[in-house]
């Protein structure tokens, strides 16, 4: 199956033949990986393994990994009720709910060899289901200790949660009649070339004090987000999650969309008004860990601490307090590869940002562990091959499935290979994130004054990325938008956002520099760092406020659990002015392509005059840092003669500037070698301005 994976673009070159098909094609990219040839040989043995497994037993991986045809309660279509339930440890098992009034005698389940409860439900005399739609309903299990335990079945598709009662969540029958189902409408998009992701918390997108639903974001966030340049939202906190402040980061509920933003049908129309509008939409997927959750979560299902999970000390994570998975049981296989198709299928989902990479990939999960980026580092004893294993299935499974699938990884720890096929043996990601920019970028703010800046080590840090991987780039990250972090916009301005943000107060230095720098930050990274671009909900403008969401240490408030998008609309604030900036730059790369263009050649890194010059899809990029210095007939390398025209410039009136470049002029180049460039030009660089240039025939 490998051998034949359709995701074999590598370097934008088409993978032939005579590539050896035993894992070690990526030394043909990368020879330094030849000492470690028998960890990726059996690396991609073990993929196989489970492979040729799967096909042996399951009747292949499609079939395999559609486990919400065999688990979990479904209703035929002449209303007949089957519900599998798989619970080895569990002495007998009975289906209780609103339907039969939690009588555990009442509806009794047959165990199989394979430690499978199951039981079948007659529709009723007028051929309805015996169990009423968005009715409760539970699994109650005997334990070998003859103690009886309540559990949410474990493949549920609806939960929900009433706080006035309990924290617990409730599992509900969502079997809607045909004609309260939504029905898709439009064909998913295909896979964009450049990859503009706008990623997104459904629950926090509206500047009032409560939970956002689904339908509020399809109508105020879908055209809003169109409108700014993006191709690709990337939806957090979808995953039923016990806790609204874990972000979504500790589910309970797999198969669950959370029902704090509504109800299953009102998600697939979000996704689906998104294809309506060329967006593709990725889920933030959680298999990395599970909540510790006993009574609405998978922990300790059975009764055991290791169905689902490694038993002790392996099963659990220190710093998360949650719980660990087994990814090398066959029945955990099956129920996370059937959750990614569940996704794909049920929601029309295009693909996948995996959450916590890093931490499935290594025993330590990265835990005061710094990444050197020597080779040993990813193959020796720490490395959990079991669960690479299975993301190089996930992948596989989901390539070979769905061809214009994208996934994407967050690692830090910089594993070679996570982004290239199986065939090569790689992981098979489309992605990575580039997780050092918005770290770098956090450090220099705190630690450097502006005429301080290392603009060779900026430069170094935009472009370390591996050959033939592709990196999605981001200037800040979500994480940064949390209490006790800060924003870049917060870094620079701090207080004057508060105060000095409307366009009847003076433009303070604070201010000035603030808005200045954080187009020219996002820009740089945009232009320089990756074969994507990601932006968290609200960085586009510079959202003045953190996020917090209701707890019991803020009183259970919502003043911060919220986006004020309204501020971008008032046009006495300057906030409008860095959203157009973001709109004029993702719409400017949408034309000239630079995310899927190679690499960019940086022509200039000059530390005293802190300009930066390099080109990428035909393109001159062109940026001043410095804090007072402007810099006039200032001579810079092209490679290709010709005139150019500026068509984005950071200092326009629309985008908060001055307006200093005059937007008609037209930059002649000369055949004088020039900073390792066949010609050269004259510009006029003000400080603290970024412009890029076209040949003038492609405007």
């Amino acid at each position: 199956m490998a051998e034949k994976s359709d995701n074999t673009l590598v370097g934008g070159h088409i993978v032939g033949d005579g590539i050896p098909n035993d894992g070690t094609g990526v030394l043909k990219l990368d020879p330094w990986l030849e000492p470690f040839k028998d960890a990726l040989k059996r690396r991609y043995a073990k993929a196989q393994e489970w492979i040729k497994k799967i096909d042996a037993t399951e009747g292949g991986l499609d079939k395999f990994s559609k486990g919400t045809e065999k688990f979990g309660i479904r209703a035929l279509d002449d209303g007949t009720i089957v519900y599998r339930e798989w619970a080895p440890n569990a002495i007998q098992a009975s289906l209780i709910g609103d339907f039969n009034h939690w009588d555990r005698s009442s509806h009794k389940m047959k165990k199989d060899e394979f430690g499978v409860f199951e039981i079948t439900i007659p529709p009723t005399a007028d051929g309805r289901p015996a169990i009423p739609h968005n009715t409760k309903v539970k699994i109650t299990l005997e334990l070998p200790t003859g103690e009886w335990v309540d559990r949410l079945p474990a493949w549920i598709k609806y939960v929900t949660q009433d706080l006035s009662v309990s924290p617990a969540y409730d599992a509900r029958f969502w079997n809607p009649p045909a004609s309260e189902r939504y029905v898709f409408k439009h064909q998913r998009p295909k896979r964009p070339v450049s990859l503009r992701i706008y990623e997104a918390h459904v629950g926090i997108s509206s500047p009032e004090l409560r939970v956002t639903t689904y339908k509020e974001f399809t109508k105020n966030m879908l055209p809003r987000i169109k409108g700014l340049g993006y191709n690709a939202i990337q939806l957090m906190a979808i995953m039923e999650h016990a806790y609204y402040a874990s972000f979504g980061y500790q589910i309970n509920s797999f198969f669950a969309a959370s029902s704090r933003y509504g109800e299953p049908e009102d998600l697939k129309e979000l996704v689906d008004t998104a294809h309506s509008l060329g967006l593709v939409v990725l889920l933030d997927v959680v298999h990395s860990h599970a909540s510790k959750n006993v009574l609405d979560g998978l922990n300790q299902f059975d009764g055991t601490d290791h169905q689902y999970f490694h038993e002790g000390g392996r099963g659990r994570h220190d710093l998360w307090d949650s719980r660990l998975f087994n990814y090398g049981h066959h029945e955990v296989m099956r129920f996370l590869l059937s959750n990614l198709r569940f996704w794909m299928d049920e929601y029309g989902f295009d693909g996948f940002r995996f959450d916590g990479v890093t931490s499935m990939l290594y025993f330590h999960h990265g835990i005061g562990t710094g990444f050197s980026g020597g080779y040993h580092e990813y193959f020796g004893a720490d490395v959990d091959e079991e669960a690479l294993v299975y993301l190089m299935l996930a992948n596989e499974m989901l390539h070979s499935l769905y061809p214009e699938v994208i996934t994407v990884a967050e690692d830090v720890s910089g594993m070679p290979a996570l982004c290239l096929p199986l065939s090569l043996g790689g992981v098979g990601f489309d992605y990575r994130l580039a997780m050092a920019i918005p770290d770098m970028w956090i450090k220099i703010l705190k630690e450097k004054k502006d005429e301080d800046w290392d603009i060779g080590n900026i430069c170094w840090t935009l472009t370390n990325r591996r050959y033939g991987e592709k990196t999605i780039a981001y200037a800040e990250s979500h994480d940064q938008a949390l209490v006790g972090d800060k924003t870049l916009m917060m870094h620079l301005c701090d207080a004057e956002l508060y105060t000095n943000m409307s366009v009847l107060a003076p433009l303070t230095p604070v201010i000035d520099r603030g808005m200045a720098l954080h187009k020219m930050i996002r820009l740089l990274t945009h232009g320089l760092g990756g074969e994507g671009w990601l932006n968290f909900e609200g960085n586009e403008f510079g959202h003045p406020e953190w996020l917090d969401f209701p707890r019991e240490g803020n009183q259970n408030s919502f003043w911060y659990a919220r986006r004020q998008l309204n501020l971008t609309e008032d046009p006495l604030l300057r906030y409008q002015f860095l959203n157009n900036f973001d709109r004029s730059m993702n719409l400017c790369e949408q034309k000239y392509g630079w995310l899927h263009a190679p690499q960019a050649y940086i022509s200039l890194k000059h530390e005293g005059d802190k300009v930066i010059v390099f080109e990428r899809a035909g393109l001159v990029f062109v940026f001043n840092f410095h804090p007072t210095n402007s810099f006039t007939d200032y001579r810079i390398g092209v490679e290709v003669p010709g005139t150019y025209r500026i068509v984005l410039d950071s200092d326009t009136k629309e985008h908060g500037g001055f307006s200093r470049l005059n937007p008609e002029t037209k930059f002649f180049t000369e055949p004088l070698e020039w900073n390792g460039r066949k010609n050269c030009t004259h510009v006029y660089a003000p400080c603290r301005t970024a412009f890029v240039l076209a040949l003038e025939s492609t405007l």
